[in-house]
């Protein structure tokens, strides 16, 4: 973790969120407006509006009823947006503005599950999971149509590019396409050729020729006018969307002759161009390594020139349509992030590593993405060598990768290794200079990797490929999974953890055992040379973090605190501190000197704000003697009026509770609070209402804010009451308490009625008067 130069020397007590890099699109559809400068894409109950040319979310639209967004549509010429909900509800967006125009109910009885704009971008066609279709006009705000007959779910409605014809095609799970006609209002024809779910309509450019393609592997050609299929092509992938290509040469795609070209996109992850008369395939697009790249959808915006593609883990890719070379990468869903770490020599990008095997290189400034392939499955872990050009990567597919970013911001691997024999789930990057670097396996050996001389050259990458790693040296370390691997400082000692629950040192670079440090009653997780000390801290699974000596391996410290496993610790402030994380999703801030935990994090907040939280605290602190003392020197004066309005701007119900009973303790209080709170504001009224409720929960206030309450009914109209901001909510919390107020009061009445009662009617009986002696005496004689 970077530190400023402010930072060092003084202890860290807080961090903040600076920048998240939040999930923007999580599947479905995604749509480019026709200049290509805005991406639309759908992320649960928002709709997302993306700047093509910096990543950013510029918009965020979310619907009044927060219900997820089941469909959307972007009218053709780019100004009106329409969502559906699953609320059953749509709403028409000016979405420049980022304002909802009109809302009106949907009608179908089930959620929308797509919709298209014509050509004129005055109607708009909804299909619904309950089988129908509606058309509605947009511009005054009414339903034109209603057609049935379609069995099950309707996936797909387009309308025909020529507006004259008013045709509006849609499809549905029996895997008909069927024609309606608007202005006969009837179906003119149910075109069957698809075996399987129909996933996309395009039409040719005089409006004469259909291209529809399906999961069922097969592309075909339709002749409108006779509404017969003319050419089946097929294409040997379930295709997710099918798109014509304009009708002009374009020989870096093997266009070369007029005729109807078509792109496809489906589950083999590439991009395929097809001629219609023959049914070859003429261009192949380089297929990425690796699971989770099968194209969901593919668009295509015409006065753009872009292609734009999804896959199946939630990348969006941007292609120039005449080569389909790469032009932009967002990655919209990074699902588990199992490592991250800072690139550049001023932190400029991060690397993260996600439940994928492809890593996300991101830009922090413009929110640009590059998404690197190579590794064949889930990567687990990075590093970065000190320098932040060079980084290494390694994986469940046993190998271990190095990347180099240029100045550009470019990244490209530069060299592979291979050997361990189960995943690769560590890497540590030698710390002095970019000489070496050591992985640790579930096959629990270590394998030290030296850099080859030509990887360090100037060059991004030999022009043969990724240069081969050997290792010089491999050390089976524990008797289970290496979890943890750490250089130190000065690249001579190796620290490992494991699953066996002990760390061990090594002397580099022969992996000589010098010693072993046990004492964590679980495994280990990870294991972290001090930057300053001959100290290694280790974190394990059974919540705790150790501190121990290098030279006798003896534990100097143990911080408790974690509810679960400890996945990660990181020194700050020079050694001074520790950062740990859980997998309780909590960030711990420790003191080493006094084994305190000096800050519980949450949301992954990264940001140090120790010094900024300490000025602040420090200026509020003194307003606040300032203001008390204020407040002191008018309750002496008697001028409540100023008082209680100084309290009541400090938010302190207990402050004002002190005025209140100031006043009430002078001997006209009643008159004296009545005048007080009357030529008080109707805000700071609203506000003594608000503090009543919290002092007539407690017996011993409830005087206060009985009288309080008492001047605000006898003075104040009901009307006037009745608009007090909250005060439904206030007389429903009042209500209770003061009848069980009333209640002890009227058993306290009623007590003391009774002993009064009984003081007075109680009649004591007088004493006998005890006998003289002579009466004594007297009784005695005979």
């Amino acid at each position: 973790m970077a530190e400023t130069a402010a930072g060092v020397g003084r202890f860290k007590t807080n961090y903040a969120v600076e920048r998240k890099i939040e999930p923007f699109y999580k599947g479905g559809k995604a749509q480019l407006d026709q200049t290509g400068q805005h991406l639309f894409c759908v992320c649960g109950t928002r709709v997302n509006i993306l700047e093509v040319a910096s990543g950013a979310v510029l918009r965020s639209l979310e619907q009044e009823d927060q219900e997820d967004i089941t469909a959307f549509d972007l009218s053709p010429d780019n100004e009106v947006l329409v969502t559906a909900s699953r609320a059953l509800l749509l709403a028409q967006w000016a979405w420049q503005e980022g304002s909802v125009t009109r809302l009106w109910k949907a009608i179908h009885t089930a959620p929308v599950a797509t919709m298209a704009f014509d050509p004129t971008s005055t109607l708009l066609a909804t299909g619904g999971c309950d089988g129908a279709v509606r058309v509605w006009d947009i511009v005054r705000h009414y339903g034109t149509h209603h057609f049935r007959g379609s069995p099950g779910v309707v996936h797909l409605v387009a309308f025909h590019p020529d507006p004259t014809r008013l045709l509006l095609f849609s499809s549905a799970t029996d895997a008909a396409i069927r024609v309606w006609s608007l202005q006969d209002r009837s179906c003119l024809a149910v075109l069957t050729a698809h075996y399987s779910a129909v996933t996309s309509l395009a039409f040719s450019a005089d409006g004469h020729t259909m291209l529809s393609s399906g999961r069922d592997k097969i592309c075909i050609i339709w002749d409108l006018q006779s509404c017969q299929a003319t050419r089946t092509v097929p294409v040997f992938e379930s295709v997710e969307a099918a798109v014509l290509l304009p009708e002009e040469p374009v020989s870096q795609l093997g266009v070369k002759s007029p005729g109807l070209y078509f792109l496809t996109a489906g589950d083999q992850g590439t991009l395929r161009v097809w001629e219609a008369a023959s049914g070859q395939c003429v261009y192949t697009q380089a297929q990425p390594p690796g699971p989770g790249q099968e194209l969901t959808h593919c668009t295509l915006a015409h006065t753009a020139g872009v292609v734009l593609t999804a896959t199946a883990d939630h990348n969006l890719l941007l292609y120039e349509a005449r080569s389909l070379r790469l032009q932009k990468q967002f990655a919209g869903y990074s699902e588990e992030v199992l490592d991250v770490r800072f690139l550049g020599p001023e932190d400029s990008h991060v690397v993260v590593a996600s439940n994928s095997p492809c890593l996300k290189v991101f830009e922090l400034q413009t929110s640009a993405c590059q998404i690197l392939h190579g590794h064949t499955d889930i990567v687990l872990a990075l590093d970065v060598f000190r320098k932040g050009w060079l980084f290494a990567s390694c994986a469940k597919d046993q190998s271990v990768r190095i990347w180099r970013m240029n100045k550009a911001g470019q990244v490209m691997c530069v060299a592979q290794g291979s050997g361990h024999t189960h995943s690769v789930g560590t890497v540590c990057c030698s710390r002095l200079k970019e000489s070496f670097l050591v992985t640790g396996s579930q096959d629990c050996t270590v394998k030290l990797w030296p850099l080859p001389k030509a990887l360090l050259s100037k060059n991004t990458a030999p022009d043969n490929g990724p240069i081969l790693l050997q290792a010089q040296t491999t050390q089976r370390c524990h008797d289970k999974d290496i979890n943890s691997v750490a250089i130190a400082p000065n690249d001579k000692l190796l620290a490992t953890g494991s699953q066996d629950r002990t760390a061990k040192l090594w002397a580099l670079p022969q992996c000589q055992l010098l010693g072993v440090f046990s004492g964590h009653r679980r495994g280990l997780w990870c294991v972290q040379f001090s930057p300053m000390d001959q100290v290694l801290a280790t974190a394990s699974a059974d919540g705790t973090i150790k501190l121990w000596a290098l030279q006798d391996f003896s534990c100097l410290k143990t911080f408790e605190g974690h509810d679960a496993s400890v996945l990660k610790v990181a020194f700050v402030s020079r050694g001074t501190q520790l950062l740990s994380s859980g997998s309780d999703g909590l960030v711990k801030l420790w003191t080493i000197k006094n084994n305190e935990c000096v800050r519980t994090l949450d949301a992954h907040e990264d940001k140090d704000v120790t010094e900024a939280e300490q000025a602040e605290e420090q200026a509020r602190q003194e307003e606040q003697v300032v203001r008390q003392q204020e407040l002191d020197n008018l309750l002496h004066e008697k001028r409540y009026l100023r008082a209680l309005g100084l309290a009541i701007s400090l938010d302190r119900p207990h402050t004002v509770l002190t005025v209140i009973q100031a006043i009430r303790r002078d001997p006209e209080a009643c008159e004296k609070l009545e005048a007080t709170m009357l030529r008080l504001r109707r805000d700071q009224k609203e506000a003594l209402l608000r503090f009543c409720v919290t002092w007539n929960t407690n017996s011993r206030h409830c005087h206060e804010a009985q009288a309080v309450l008492g001047v605000l009914l006898r003075r104040e109209a009901p009307e006037e009451l009745l608009a007090y901001e909250g005060v439904r909510a206030a007389l429903e919390a009042l209500l209770p308490y003061t009848e069980r107020h009333f209640q002890r009061l009227s058993r306290t009445l009623q007590a003391a009625a009774f002993l009064d009662f009984l003081w007075h009617n109680m009649k004591l009986p007088v004493p006998a008067a005890a006998p003289t002696p002579w009466e004594t005496h007297k009784g005695a004689l005979p």
